[in-house]
Parts: structure tokens; C-alpha cells; sequence
């Protein structure tokens, strides 16, 4: 069975975000009296007085984590009217992920096309047309704290359109926004710097893209690659977005998890059985120990190999 890691935010009365969505909880011995009459039933003839729970939500369609059509960043994209979250193809939503780690950055740094490209030379990955690439910044740890919105760096207009032209569809981040936070923004709009204002979000005008706000949980994928994502939003005519529970999937899981104590047990000496799987297993373990891609490939064959003679690293 794989496992699947849950990457969305719940919808939920708590936290300090300055936008809240309401919910109506309505409980099993409240609902007879809304239901009974349109059915021709008392309340009190529904066995113990009981009936299903409901819930009424209103939430807009930009919270908790949301997919964010190329509608909301202009009326046209690449010279054609921009799509709405409904036309968005759902072969966008599902693909290979890859997690680039930039949780180093502080609050109101934006991330360059140059730091994108380091940080694929660090994991040993080349991106492919149709990826969907996961911009970790731990800020998600920090949603229900007040100003939330404001503590995470975002991604330049250089680095999206890099992504974009390696045929990257969607893209997504942990953190509230894609761009840099509104008040680092706005104070370099004032200081004339009027470009700098959702930078990102207005690139969609010249080139289609998605991307996926309000992530969570991308420090806890075991790899950076080697995993699929599904992140499909619910289909709401005419929207400029709409919410999304997405997932990572990680299909080998079982393997990856015993390449630690297959670690151990040939550092004791013991001889194990060796796999292809073992030796991918061993090449993430490099990858997430910080190894160059060179290394990789020959510590992994000989790892899996021979007897392990590397000291061991955790993640």
C-alpha cells in the first residue's frame, strides 16, 4: 500500500488569519426540525429524535489551500481569455512532485530563478515539462500565529518564469502567498519599485501557469523526487480558483523506510539481499545527506553492494 501524506490545511474556526471562513455546525438532534417538515416528518418521530449532522460553510475560494487558475492573475493569458478553474485540464493536477527546500529564507526574500536552479543542482534532479514542483518554507507551521500572512519569502517573477519554461503547469508553495508578503511589497510599490507588486500573479498574463498556496506538511516527504502529487480542485464554474485536497504519494515507501536499518545492519557486518530498489533507496538517502550528484550514484551502487561502510547520517 502506498503512503500518502496529506499536504492541505484543514477549514477550520481556529487561528488568526484575517480571513476566516464561517461554518454552521448543525448537530444529529438539531436537524429533525429542518428536515422534518420538508419530508412530512415531526422532529420527534425520527428515531431518538436523531437525524444526520450537516454543516453550512462559506469560504471563499482563495482559503484554506487553494489552486489558483491563470484567471485571477488577468482577464487573458498568452493572448487568450485566461482559464477558469473549471477548464484547467486535470492532467495538470496530477504528476511527478519535487519539494525544493528554501526554508532557510527569511520572511519578505524572494526566491530567484538562480536559487531555483541550485536547489535542483543540490537534489540531482532535471525538471521535466508536466512536474509539479513544491516550494517548502516551513511557514505553514506558523498558520494559526497572528500574521501569519506576512512571515514567509516568495517566489520572483524571474523564478516562475524559469519554471514555467521548463513546462512546469503547476507549481506550489507552503507558505500564504507565492509572492513576497503584501506590506514587503507594497513598501517597495512606495519606494518605486512598481513592478515589484504581485510580480508572480501578473506574470500569468503573459505565460499559463497554476499554482497551489497554503501547503503543509512538505517537510515531512522522506525525498525530494521520486513521489506523485495530486492536487485536484473542486470544480466551481466560472472560478478563479478553487480548494484543493492535495496529497504526495510515494509508491515505494516500504522500500525507502527499511534503507536505514539496512544501514545498520550491514555497518554490524551482516550480509543482506541486494536490490535495484535498495540501491534507489540508497541514492534518496545520499540526496537528503546533502551528497553531490556524483557521490550519489557510486555510494549508492557500492551501499548496496557491499557492506556498508559509510557512516551513517539521519534526515
Amino acid at each position: 500500500m502506498p503512503k500518502i501524506i496529506d499536504l492541505s490545511v484543514s477549514v477550520s474556526l481556529k487561528g488568526n488569519l484575517k480571513v476566516m471562513p464561517q461554518i454552521i455546525y448543525r448537530k444529529h438532534e438539531e436537524t429533525p426540525r429542518f428536515f422534518g417538515e420538508s419530508i412530512g416528518i415531526q422532529p420527534e418521530e425520527f428515531p431518538e429524535g436523531k437525524y444526520c449532522a450537516a454543516e453550512v460553510v462559506t469560504l471563499g475560494t482563495h482559503n484554506p489551500t487553494p489552486l489558483d487558475a491563470p484567471y485571477p492573475f488577468y482577464p487573458t493569458s498568452e493572448g487568450k481569455p485566461a482559464k477558469t478553474i473549471d477548464q484547467i485540464p486535470l492532467e495538470w493536477c496530477y504528476g511527478d512532485g519535487v519539494v525544493l527546500d528554501f526554508h532557510h529564507k527569511k520572511k519578505g526574500e524572494g526566491i530567484s530563478a538562480h536559487e531555483v536552479q541550485q536547489a535542483l543542482k543540490k537534489i540531482g534532479y532535471t525538471l521535466k515539462p508536466w512536474d509539479i514542483v513544491l516550494i517548502r518554507t516551513d511557514t505553514y507551521k506558523r498558520y494559526h500565529e497572528p500574521g501569519y500572512e506576512y512571515m514567509h519569502p516568495g517566489m520572483t517573477r524571474e523564478a516562475t518564469r524559469w519554471l514555467t519554461e521548463q513546462g512546469i503547469k503547476v507549481m506550489g508553495t507552503d507558505a500564504w502567498g507565492w509572492d513576497r508578503p503584501f506590506d514587503t511589497m507594497v513598501a517597495d510599490f512606495k519606494a518605486g519599485k512598481k513592478e515589484q507588486l504581485w510580480e508572480s500573479h501578473y506574470f500569468g498574463k503573459e505565460k499559463e501557469y497554476c499554482h497551489i498556496e497554503r501547503l503543509a506538511n512538505l517537510d515531512k516527504i522522506p525525498k525530494p523526487f521520486g513521489f506523485k502529487v495530486a492536487a485536484f480542485p473542486i470544480k466551481i464554474e466560472g472560478a478563479s480558483a478553487g480548494w484543493v485536497r492535495a496529497v504526495a504519494i510515494l509508491e515505494d515507501y516500504k522500500v525507502f523506510s527499511q534503507t536505514i536499518t539496512f544501514s545498520r545492519r550491514a555497518r554490524r557486518g551482516r550480509r543482506v539481499k541486494i536490490t535495484k530498489n535498495t540501491q534507489d533507496s540508497f541514492f534518496f538517502l545520499y540526496v537528503l545527506c546533502g551528497l553531490e550528484a556524483g557521490e550519489r550514484k557510486a555510494l549508492a551502487y557500492r551501499q548496496a553492494s557491499e557492506i556498508c561502510t559509510q557512516p551513517y547520517q539521519p534526515f
